[in-house]
């Protein structure tokens, strides 16, 4: 399960009928076997230098009091960490743009199933409301960024700047 529900930004306010999706995705890793072994240490991010991208990683979950995500799928669990690369916020609209902007670099119909729950969401915080602007422009950044959520190897990028991360991935 995405930790980042459980964060105090999104619960106990989040949008149920997503926290069943992500429950129902968690379920159908485990019975097809695309569980991977877990990917984040936050030890050795914690270890890198401040400005790495793996330095970046470990002090977006410090920040939000978020612990890596260690099971399901690979994709799952470098949620993270595209959290980190985008910038992006926790909060519903934060993850609605997450969202958009996964679907634009690499259609899945999981990511619409995603945002369409979280459009679902009561929006308690009128200054940080989802838009179609909003959703738009980071449908866009995917559309025409470098990235593949499917394939990224983090692991191999967290020494370098984060910076440089981003420009490799025109994000």
């Amino acid at each position: 399960m995405l930790q980042v529900l459980t964060s105090p930004k999104l619960a106990p306010n989040s949008a149920p009928r997503f926290q069943q999706l992500q429950n129902r995705e968690d379920r159908a890793s485990g019975i097809f076997g695309m569980n991977a072994s877990q990917i984040v240490d936050l030890k050795q991010l914690q270890a890198l230098p401040t400005g790495s991208f793996g330095r970046a990683w470990a002090d977006f979950l410090d920040r939000h009091q978020l612990e890596p995500i260690s099971t399901g799928p690979r994709r799952q669990q470098l949620h993270d960490g595209i959290h980190v690369l985008t910038d992006y916020g926790i909060d519903a609209a934060g993850e609605a743009e997450l969202q958009a902007f996964l679907l634009g670099a690499k259609l899945r119909p999981l990511n619409l199933l995603r945002l369409l729950e979280l459009l679902q969401t009561p929006q308690k915080d009128r200054r940080n409301a989802i838009t179609g602007e909003r959703l738009w422009a980071a449908y866009q950044r995917g559309r025409y960024c470098l990235f593949d959520p499917d394939d990224w190897q983090p692991e191999l990028l967290w020494q370098l700047p984060l910076m440089q991360v981003q420009a490799l991935f025109r994000v």
